[in-house]
């Protein structure tokens, strides 16, 4: 199990907040999350994740169905940054 750090800037951060798509597509992968947002008025957002299989999360990360939950949940995707345990 690994916990995860992971940033990004999301269009409309309500609509982020509010969105179910991590909750229905997260515990399929065996992750479970916590959310978090900037504490100013920026678009900035991140999630901690516990994640058991960090490779086939982040293959899960290139496939269509990821593209899609982003581009639903407002994400920047050229934003994103994943801290991983050192």
């Amino acid at each position: 199990m690994s916990t995860v750090l992971i940033t990004h800037e999301v269009d409309d951060v309500g609509h982020w907040v509010s969105s179910p798509e991590r909750n229905e597509l997260f515990p399929a992968l065996g992750v479970t999350h916590r959310t978090f947002v900037d504490a100013t008025t920026s678009n900035l957002v991140g999630i901690v994740a516990e994640i058991p299989d960090l490779d086939a999360f982040q293959e899960w990360l290139t496939t269509d169905g990821d593209a899609e939950a982003m581009t639903h949940d407002g994400v920047r995707a050229d934003t994103i940054r994943m801290f991983i345990p050192s």
